[in-house]
């Protein structure tokens, strides 16, 4: 009979597998995933300290370190030293390498492993998978966590070949190096980039080939596997399921409406749309408008953005991606939900409703509860950062949402913080990639029925 210890190494192949054994820890679900993406940061943060993951040979800051693993396997994007300078080929393969781990999750590495080695996958493993995918049911979530590692492999390949191509002309052997890491960093909604200088795609404002690949790459991992299996599998709107259908819904909104704001507030200023062509203004308002539902790229210096863009990106940042993605943010469902609720409320209706379909009320309450206990967390990072940071309040409010929703847009401060800020952003940065709700379960006591139902009472809101 076959052992483990048959093979060279089979002793330590067999101690990973028992620690991947999620059915042997006594952790529930939340603990396990929150945990679990805490020492991929940590193992994340030790390789990048070390002097060979920087290009100057010299061990990185230890914070720093702490900092980039964090933005790395949150898929976040906000950096201190500047990626493609900063960093070794070592180094930037340890963040490429952080990026698609943290993107694809902790319960898919664990799957690709247990699939390798034959492990079968227990029911407390298949518990872990469906609150990492967010599903509502453990009906069909293995299979759904290969479509996702499926998915994946496919969508990066096609993406980074078109960009290997359209930058080997540019680069020669380089571009193609710069065409599949960039493709893995914004399918996963990361807005990591090598170009140098905390300058991102600024270079590429008016490229056709750029925007819509990189474009495209971000809205496919940001609108959420499920949404991706059922639309290839059903290919008709109508027979989509409620959540494709909010979900699609929305997103082609918020990045259609998102344009046209951006390109009416943007469309004079002298430092960013003004003086590009009518295809620039086109494409850098669309792809400004893409980018903060938590991918990180930018074509536009947002330091030179108008106040008031800046402001309307923060909220687009704080809605963020749609569940089951890359992306963090409160979630194009849970806006959708809001707002369903709130216009059954003006109209007197009992039941909110979406696409001819009655909403439960415990989804409207998680809802509220997703978006108070965000709105929460970016108000009292806000107020540390602002007694920590000499910036302006703007400026601080848009970093901490873009850490919260896992963007890694910066008007430029970010290099610049003190140890402080830094604490707090990576604190913001993983409490928006494991979700606050999540988060709070993981470190609250073990739920408890209550053993009294008290009576109904009234209260006088509004």
């Amino acid at each position: 009979m076959f052992s483990f210890t048959d093979i060279p190494g089979g002793k330590a192949y067999r101690r990973v597998a028992n620690l991947l054994d999620v059915s042997q820890w006594k952790l529930n679900p939340y603990q396990v995933l929150v945990l679990g993406f805490a020492a991929l940061i940590l193992v994340g943060a030790i390789l990048l300290a070390t002097p060979l993951a920087a290009a100057s040979g010299k061990p990185t800051p230890f914070l720093d370190a702490l900092f980039t693993a964090t933005s790395a396997v949150c898929v976040t994007g906000l950096v201190v030293v500047d990626t493609g300078t900063h960093w070794s080929l070592f180094g930037q393969i340890v963040i490429i390498a952080l990026i698609q781990f943290g993107g694809l999750g902790i319960m898919a590495m664990a799957t690709i492993f247990a699939i390798v080695i034959g492990k079968k996958i227990q029911l407390k493993e298949r518990l872990l998978m469906q609150e990492a995918l967010n599903q509502l049911t453990m009906a069909g979530v293995v299979r759904l966590m290969l479509y996702v590692i499926k998915a994946t492999i496919v969508i990066e390949f096609i993406g980074g070949t078109i960009l290997a191509v359209r930058w080997y002309g540019e680069m020669g052997l380089r571009g193609i190096y710069f065409g599949y890491w960039h493709a893995v960093s914004a399918f996963c909604n990361a807005g990591f980039d090598l170009f140098g200088g905390f300058r991102g795609l600024t270079g590429y404002v008016d490229d056709w080939t750029v925007n819509l690949v990189v474009g495209g790459l971000i809205i496919l991992g940001g609108i959420g596997f499920t949404v991706l299996a059922d639309v290839w599998e059903q290919r008709r709107f109508s027979a989509l399921t409620l959540h494709s259908k909010v979900v699609i819904a929305l997103s082609l909104f918020l990045i259609i409406a998102g344009a046209a704001v951006i390109f009416l507030l943007e469309e004079n200023n002298p430092a960013t749309l003004g003086p590009l062509s009518w295809q620039g203004k086109l494409l850098g308002s669309l792809f400004q408008s893409v980018t903060p539902r938590t991918a990180g790229y930018n074509t536009l210096d947002i330091g030179k953005l108008e106040d008031a863009t800046i402001f309307f990106i923060t909220l687009l940042m704080f809605i963020g991606a749609s569940p089951t993605s890359t992306g963090g943010g409160i979630k194009t469902t849970t806006v959708g939900i809001l707002l369903a609720a709130i216009y059954a409320m003006i109209r007197g209706r009992e039941d909110a409703e979406m696409f001819r379909r009655r909403l439960p009320q415990q989804v409207i309450y998680k809802a509220f509860a997703i978006t108070f206990i965000a709105a929460i967390l970016v108000i009292v990072m806000t107020m540390l950062l602002s007694l920590s940071e000499q910036a302006p309040f703007l400026n601080l409010l848009f970093e901490v949402v873009s850490a919260f929703g896992t963007v890694g847009l910066s008007t430029g401060i970010t290099p610049s913080l003190t140890a402080s800020g830094k604490i707090y952003l990576i604190f913001t940065m993983f409490a928006g990639r494991v979700g606050p709700v999540t988060l709070a379960l993981a470190i609250a006591l073990k739920e408890r029925k209550a053993a009294v139902r008290y009576p109904e009472g009234k209260v006088i809101i509004g």
